[in-house]
């Protein structure tokens, strides 16, 4: 056994025995459990006790990386929301519009 890191949400360690780099996604104290996402995309779960077995090294984020699955569908999520907002700020000016309209016929 190497060097013993805890576990960060998004350090990038890199598996000495394995040869692998991955990322922590997640620590879930509750559960004893760490998910790690590999370059490759992969996530695995690993109990606490998995992780202190592992030869670790901390690294940095690789060159080129373009981001987990999680972070690009959480960007796709926000995206999303703000065409909503848009298209709602869109039908309340309308409302509005059409409220002008009726002032100015009024008169």
């Amino acid at each position: 056994m190497g060097r013993e890191y805890e576990p960060t949400v998004g350090q990038w360690y890199d598996d000495l025995e394995n040869e692998e780099t991955f990322q922590v996604m997640k620590v879930d104290e509750d559960k004893e459990t760490v998910e790690i996402q590999h370059l490759d995309g992969d996530t695995e779960e690993l109990d606490v006790d998995d992780w202190a077995e592992l030869d670790l090294e901390l690294t940095e984020e690789p060159e080129g990386w373009s981001g987990s699955k999680a972070e690009k569908d959480a960007e796709e999520d926000d995206e999303d929301d703000e065409d909503w907002d848009e298209d709602e700020d869109d039908e309340d000016d309308d409302d509005l519009d059409d409220e002008d309209e009726e002032d100015r016929e009024e008169y």
